[in-house]
């Protein structure tokens, strides 16, 4: 099959959950951090995924997030809808959400038991029309799917076109894929978001972090221009949250959430349970945290307005 890349490059927000106080989602927040995320610059967004404590969403709720986020781009930037489920009936009502809901692309997150049932799982997903398939090659403590597997269901699967690499390590797994399907599989990255340097040097398209949306856009503008040095600079600038963040998905969702609500974007920052507890500790470092969140956003947000891109690191934190 001769496939050719599909053309999308840059950030791809994967979008928190905004719950009320009465522990409803809120759409009308959720609304409100689409339009930030799209005049930051991201390249488009996936709902709901990891971050959005997907898990915990009811069906109703999943297609909710995803009609509203679906609505409020209004076709500026591509919607993935996720379709992460570790049971196969549910999984297919999903899918059938995610397009009625008027997404035709969809990010699939199934768990790796063996490839013959892992191939299965998607031959059947791929049977209910989706325009676009991106796989979620998720695994914390080791390699992730076969790249033998990756690469017969590219060949075999007309909309896989997409895969989400989130691996332990997970640098040379883009590399390996990249490499075997001749840089036509489209290739994101995701967790690994500390080493995202590395991913642009190896040549992946796209990543997906959460939040810092004017600080990632900018960085991934200025490595695309080739002012790596640029990109370097503001990326070390974010070393002091990821180091934070990155310490667990839960405390990473509890961080940025944090972050949304005090940015006046999100009206809480509810977590739904069962997480990690947060405690007051996690509390003093994330108020320091985001105090300086806010500042280096405020300039990166200045400095990609101005797209002085060569002047970039001359000033700033």
């Amino acid at each position: 099959m001769n496939k050719t890349l599909y053309p999308l490059f840059g950030i791809i927000t994967v979008l928190n959950t905004p719950f009320s106080a009465a522990d409803e989602v809120d759409l009308l927040a959720l609304r409100r951090h689409v339009d930030a995320a799209i005049d930051a610059g991201v390249a488009g967004f996936l709902v709901p995924a990891m971050a959005a404590e997907v898990y915990k969403l009811s069906e109703r709720e999943r297609r909710a997030m995803l009609e509203t986020v679906v609505a409020t781009c209004a076709g500026r930037v591509p919607v993935f809808g996720g379709a992460g489920s570790t049971d196969a009936a549910q999984r297919a009502r999903i899918v059938r959400d995610i397009l009625a809901a008027g997404c035709s692309s969809l990010l699939l997150q199934i768990p790796f038991t063996s490839a013959h049932e892992y191939r299965d799982a998607v031959l059947r997903v791929a049977e209910l029309g989706p325009e676009l398939l991106m796989l979620q090659d998720w695994d914390f403590g080791g390699g992730g799917l076969p790249l033998e597997l990756i690469c017969q269901l590219f060949e075999e699967v007309d909309a896989f076109r997409c895969l989400k690499i989130e691996t332990t390590p997970a640098g040379p797994k883009y590399t390996a894929v990249l490499e075997a399907t001749a840089g036509r599989l489209h290739v994101s990255g995701g967790w690994a978001v500390s080493n995202m340097l590395e991913a642009f040097e190896r040549g992946v398209h796209a990543f997906m972090p959460t939040g810092l949306h004017e600080l990632y856009t900018l960085i991934d503008a200025l490595y695309r221009r080739g002012d790596v040095a640029g990109a370097t600079w503001w990326f070390e600038k974010t070393l002091p949250i990821l180091a934070f963040a990155n310490q667990h998905l839960d405390i990473s969702i509890h961080f940025f959430k944090r972050l949304l609500y005090r940015q006046g974007i999100y009206p809480t920052p509810y977590v739904r349970a069962p997480i990690l507890p947060f405690d007051a500790y996690h509390e003093r470092r994330t108020d320091v945290l985001i105090d300086y969140a806010l500042e280096l956003l405020a300039q990166a947000a200045a400095a990609r307005a101005q797209l002085s891109f060569p002047a970039l690191i001359e000033g700033g934190l």
